[in-house]
């Protein structure tokens, strides 16, 4: 069995001599583990330090491209060179690599596709009191849109078996954590996860501004991965409800022209009417989207044979 331990990287030569010393070379029931850095336009000594330490696998961003980019370079790079388990950690060292035994244990026993590290967001100090109930807000709704049970679906610590890497595909620029437990749930593909504890803080987060940022750009991305798999239970719902909605200004209208005096009451038929057209439009959008949602899944089909002839099944 061969493992890539894959570290996307962008000017981390302070934190990257942590990681990489950290990081197992010896698991039981492994026979290769083989570490991989995506240097997503570093412009410090990244690349120096990782070489020095003996690392062989790097795949180069000329500039910056973003963690979700990262991620399916990585992926790509490793079905390439025969990867049969992917891990993904961070080139800042919050992630404990010694417990990447524990990570790939439940995919090399069969028991699951992919495995999650649970940070346990609610014991961690330097999170405030907000994002602590952010993210538990956030797993929440992503286990919904997914039908799993990951408590931590923001952590980036996982493992990938080469089976999930031939089924999944990214498609958001910001991060891929959020969509690729969506993506999953609704693949059927198994989801664990496994309780871990974070190495001290040793910077500010590079993914996003602010935690309103996070909060924006993680929205778009479980509501896009959402839409992409159930598009019906969205737009059928919001229809009903608009046409639900324009009854009532229409009966409104009713009963006053019933009482004569419905001249001046005019503005009633033209928010029912909006209303009206909203709700056809919206079952109209759900069925466009669901025909589209089909003709996405002939296509990941068709992508995913691709990709088993390309690395090899």
């Amino acid at each position: 069995m061969r493992v890539f331990v894959q570290v996307p990287c962008l000017n981390e030569e302070s934190t990257l001599p942590l990681v990489l010393e950290s990081i197992p070379r010896r698991i039981p029931g492994v026979d290769e583990i083989h570490i991989v850095i995506i240097n997503d336009g570093s412009t410090d000594r990244t690349v120096e330090v990782a070489q020095s330490r003996g690392v062989q696998h790097f795949v180069h961003h000329a500039r910056n491209r973003g963690l979700a980019r990262s991620f399916a370079d990585g992926v790509n790079y490793a079905l390439a060179h025969g990867a049969d388990v992917l891990v993904n950690t961070d080139g800042d060292n919050q992630y404990p690599q010694d417990r990447i035994q524990d990570l790939i244990a439940p995919i090399v026993s069969g028991d699951a596709d992919i495995v999650v590290g649970d940070r346990q967001t609610s014991t961690i100090a330097h999170f405030s009191p907000l994002k602590k109930m952010l993210q538990k807000f956030g797993s929440w709704v992503v286990n919904k849109a997914a039908g799993t049970d990951v408590p931590d679906a923001a952590s980036g610590f996982r493992a990938y078996s080469r089976e999930a890497l031939f089924k999944l595909n990214v498609v958001t620029e910001f991060s891929y954590c959020m969509e690729t437990i969506i993506q999953a749930g609704h693949k059927r593909l198994k989801v664990a996860s496994i309780p871990i504890e974070t190495n001290p803080k040793t910077r500010e987060s590079r993914l996003f501004s602010s935690m309103w940022h996070h909060i924006l750009e993680s929205g778009r991305a479980i509501v896009r991965s959402y839409l992409m798999f159930r598009p019906l239970a969205f737009f059928v719902p919001l229809g009903l409800l608009l046409l639900v909605g324009s009854a009532v200004p229409f009966i409104r209208y009713l009963i006053l022209w019933l009482g004569g005096t419905q001249g001046d009451h005019i503005q009633s038929l033209i928010l029912g009417s909006a209303l009206l057209v909203g709700g056809l439009l919206s079952f109209a959008l759900g069925l466009i989207a669901d025909l589209l949602r089909i003709n996405r899944v002939l296509l990941e089909d068709e992508l995913e044979r691709s990709k088993r002839l390309q690395y090899g099944s």
